[in-house]
């Protein structure tokens, strides 16, 4: 998992290469109708962020072998990033530009629609082990622990992007 996570920050280190090339070198900048819902993007963010210290309980949990413990905060953890996805699916709704309309336009969609699909992918996973220690009835603490730093490295990634996208334009 640590060496898929490195890969993983050099695929997002190139979007934020390309993100800042094309700010420094494009004008406008942002461009034309862009008005991003910066307290919606900041409650949001804060979502996303209270879903790392619930799955960190569930490891904890976990430790302790309390499945009920595991499945609670997993449940909570996965209730909190379909939150984060519902809102971002809502954000694109309600845009009044589109990833053809200019560079940050292109930029915007690509790297939080690529980062959306990484939330996915961890919610697809704790929703698979979820449904396995249910039926098994054992706490499988190792997988845990490996979805557990995927789902820190999406919201930290998160974080760097809102930085980024939403604050610093």
């Amino acid at each position: 998992m640590i060496i898929w996570l490195g890969s993983e920050v050099m695929f997002f280190a190139g979007l934020f290469a390309a993100w800042f090339t094309l700010k420094a070198n494009t004008e406008p900048w942002p461009g034309e109708g862009v008005h991003l819902d910066v307290p919606l993007g900041v409650i949001f963010t804060g979502v996303l962020v209270a879903s790392s210290f619930t799955i960190h309980l569930a490891e904890r949990s976990a430790v302790r072998n309390n499945l009920a413990g595991v499945i609670r905060w997993l449940v909570i953890t996965l209730v909190l990033g379909g939150a984060f996805i519902a809102n971002q699916a809502f954000e694109w709704s309600n845009l009044e530009f589109e990833m053809s309309d200019h560079a940050f336009g292109s930029l915007f969609y690509l790297m939080t629609g690529f980062h959306g699909l990484h939330v996915l992918g961890g919610l697809a996973a704790m929703a698979l082990l979820l449904t396995f220690m249910r039926r098994s009835g054992r706490v499988e603490h190792g997988a845990l622990e490996s979805i557990s730093y995927y789902w820190h490295f999406v919201d930290v990634v998160w974080v760097l992007l809102f930085i980024t996208i939403f604050i610093v334009g």
